[in-house]
C-alpha cells in the first residue's frame, strides 16, 4: 500500500515522472529474473547504500542498507557533510551482488551479498587513493574484469576524464595501470559517473557531462574496453521541462524493452528519480527519452507506459509508530550513530532519544540527527513527542535541515519550558540561530514530561525562474486537537550533495549525570 503522498504508478498501465520523487541521488540498478535492485550515494549518513526493491521499475520498496557502518569509523562517527559513498554501482556477477563506490577521501570500495535485501559484507578497499570516484565495475566474457570510475577536482587537483583499470577476476584488487579513455574539457566538461556495460560486442560507457542541473547524457562506445572510444550525445533537456537529466544506469525488462533511470537536481527536495524509455538502434548506438524536437538527440518523458512487470502499487515507507525493535528503514543519522543516542522501546511503542552535548548549538555539528528524505512537493509531517529535559539548555523536536534548518520544539530555560521556533542560515558557515517565535507551556517539575504534536507542512512553490522552492510551516497541539502556527515561513535549502531532510534532534548544553531525552510516540506523513 502507498504511503506516501507522490504515487507515480497511475493505475492504468502508464507512469508519470519522477517514479521517486525523492533523494535517490546517482542511482544505479540491476535486474536480475523478475527483481529490480537500486542503489543510490548516500554520502555521510547511516546506515548508507540504500537497497530498493521493484518488479516494473516504477513502483519500489526500500529493503535495507549495504552498509551500516561507513569506514573509517574515525572519519565517519563524527558529521562528515558530503564525504564517503559517491555515486555506487551494483551488479549481479556469478551468484553474487556487489556494490562498488568511490570514497574521494579514501579509494574504492566494494561490499557484496547473495541476498541484496540482506546481511552485505564488511567494506572491502579495492584500492587506495584520493580523488577517485564514480566506479562502476564489468565482468568480461573471458572471466577478466574492469573498473571505470571518474575523478573529484576538489581531491585529485583535475576532474573532467574517465579511467578505465583491470581488476582481479574476483573483483577484489586493482591489477595493471590506468588508462585514461576519455577527456571531456573541450566538449563535455564535467563528464562523471561512469557506468560500464558490454552489448554485441561493444563495450559502452554512459556518463552525464556538462554539470547537474544544466548537463546532458553521453554514451561512450568501443571495441575495447581501453578504447579508443566514439562518443554521443543521447538525452538533453532539449524543449522539454525537466533540467539537466543527469547520471543513472541502463536495464533491460522482462519483454527485452530498455529502460534508463536517473536523477533531476530539484534543489531543496534533492536529486529525484527518473525513468525513460530508451532504444537500441539497428547500428548499435541507442537513443533515451523521446527525440520530441527533432533535433537526434532523446528528451525526457512526463508520462509513459509502464515497463513489462507485474506489481501492486507502493512506495517507500515514511510514516512510523516506533513499534518494533527496529528503527524504520527511512531513518539515517548524520554519522555514525553512537550507542547511547537511541533506544527502541516496542513495548511502549516509543523510540527514546537522549540529548546528547552539543555546546555550539548548531545542528550541523550534530550526529544525532535522526532524518529521513523529503518524499513528495507537498504534504504534511506530523509527530508526537513527550519532553523529559534535565538540565538548563535541553532541547529537542523537530527539525527541516539543511545547509539553512528550521526547527521546532521543546526547550528547558530559566526554569520554563518553551516550544521555540527558530531559524538558522547558513549553518554549514556557522550562521546564527535567529528565533522567530516562542511560547512558554509549562514551569520545570523534573520529569514531569511535557507532551506536544509538532507539524511541518510542506508546500513547493515556484521562484521566479520557475525552479521549485520547499516552504515549510510549523505548527504545535498541546490537546491532540487544535493546532496553531508558530513562528515564521521557512524556505528550506539542500544539504551538503543532499536534499532536505526531516527528522528530530536532541541536544544539552550540559553534561552530567542521567541526562535529559525525548520518546517518540510516532511518526505520521500525509
Amino acid at each position: 500500500m502507498a504511503q506516501s503522498s507522490w504515487v507515480a504508478d497511475l493505475g492504468d498501465g502508464t507512469y508519470k515522472n519522477p517514479v521517486l520523487y525523492a533523494d535517490y541521488s546517482d542511482p544505479d540498478l540491476v535486474r536480475v529474473g523478475d527483481d529490480y535492485w537500486m542503489t543510490a550515494s548516500s554520502f555521510n549518513c547511516a546506515p548508507g547504500l540504500p537497497i530498493l526493491h521493484s518488479t516494473d521499475l516504477v513502483n519500489w520498496r526500500l529493503v535495507g542498507h549495504a552498509l551500516p557502518i561507513q569506514e573509517p569509523r574515525s572519519h565517519f562517527d563524527r558529521p562528515a557533510h558530503g564525504d564517503g559513498v559517491w555515486a555506487p554501482s551494483i551488479r549481479y556477477h556469478e551468484g553474487w551482488f556487489y556494490i562498488y563506490w568511490g570514497d574521494p577521501d579514501h579509494g574504492i570500495y566494494m561490499v557484496k551479498s547473495q541476498d541484496p535485501s540482506g546481511e552485505w559484507t564488511k567494506p572491502h578497499l579495492v584500492m587506495e587513493g584520493k580523488g577517485i570516484i564514480d566506479t562502476c565495475p564489468l565482468w568480461d566474457e573471458d572471466g577478466r574484469a574492469y573498473l571505470v570510475h571518474g575523478w573529484a577536482g576538489s581531491r585529485a587537483g583535475f576532474k573532467s576524464i574517465l579511467s578505465v583499470v583491470e581488476l582481479s577476476p574476483d573483483g577484489e584488487r586493482v591489477i595493471g595501470r590506468e588508462v585514461m579513455v576519455f577527456d571531456g574539457h573541450r566538449d563535455h566538461p564535467t563528464v562523471e559517473g561512469p557506468k560500464f556495460y558490454k552489448r554485441n560486442g561493444w563495450y559502452y560507457i554512459f556518463a552525464p557531462a556538462g554539470g547537474v542541473k544544466p548537463g546532458w547524457q553521453l554514451v561512450l562506445r568501443s571495441r575495447s574496453p581501453y578504447g579508443p572510444y566514439e562518443c554521443r550525445k543521447v538525452l538533453h533537456q532539449g524543449n522539454s521541462r525537466i533540467p539537466g537529466p543527469h547520471q543513472g544506469g541502463w536495464v533491460e525488462d522482462a519483454a527485452g524493452d530498455a529502460w534508463f533511470m536517473h536523477f533531476v537536481d530539484m534543489y531543496a527536495y534533492g536529486r529525484v528519480v527518473h525513468l525513460q524509455p530508451m532504444k537500441w538502434l539497428d547500428d548499435d548506438w541507442c537513443t533515451i527519452g523521446i527525440d520530441q524536437n527533432g533535433d537526434g538527440v532523446g528528451e525526457p518523458v512526463e508520462f509513459h507506459r509502464k515497463p513489462a512487470g507485474n506489481s501492486s502499487i507502493c512506495t517507500p515507507a515514511a510514516s512510523d509508530e516506533f513499534s518494533s525493535r527496529e528503527l524504520g528503514l527511512q531513518w539515517q543519522w548524520h554519522a555514525n550513530a553512537g550507542w547511547n543516542w537511541s533506544f527502541t522501546n516496542p513495548t511502549a511503542g516509543e523510540l527514546r532519544l537522549y540529548n546528547q552535548l552539543l555546546p555550539s548549538g548548531n545542528l550541523w555539528e550534530a550526529g544525532n540527527l535522526l532524518l529521513q528524505k523529503v518524499d513528495a512537493p507537498n504534504y504534511t509531517a506530523t509527530a508526537h513527542l513527550h519532553f523529559y529535559p534535565s538540565y538548563e539548555g535541553d532541547r529537542a523536536g523537530l527539525v527541516m535541515m539543511g545547509l539553512d534548518y528550521s526547527t521546532l520544539g521543546f526547550e528547558l530555560r530559566n526554569g520554563k519550558i518553551y516550544l521555540r521556533h527558530t531559524i538558522r542560515q547558513k549553518a554549514d558557515k556557522g550562521g546564527e540561530e535567529q528565533t522567530t517565535a516562542e511560547v512558554e507551556i509549562g514551569t520545570f517539575e523534573g520529569r514531569a514530561p511535557y507532551e506536544a504534536l509538532l507539524r511541518c507542512e510542506i508546500v513547493q512553490e515556484q521562484n521566479p525562474d520557475l525552479t521549485p522552492r520547499m516552504v515549510c510551516r510549523f505548527s504545535y497541539s498541546l490537546d491532540g486537537k487544535r493546532f496553531r502556527r508558530l513562528g515564521e515561513e521557512f524556505t528550506a535549502r539542500e544539504g551538503k550533495w543532499i536534499g532536505a531532510k526531516i527528522g528530530f534532534y536532541a541536544t544539552a548544553e550540559i553534561k552530567k549525570n542521567d541526562g535529559g531525552w525525548v520518546d517518540l510516540d510516532w511518526f505520521r506523513t500525509e
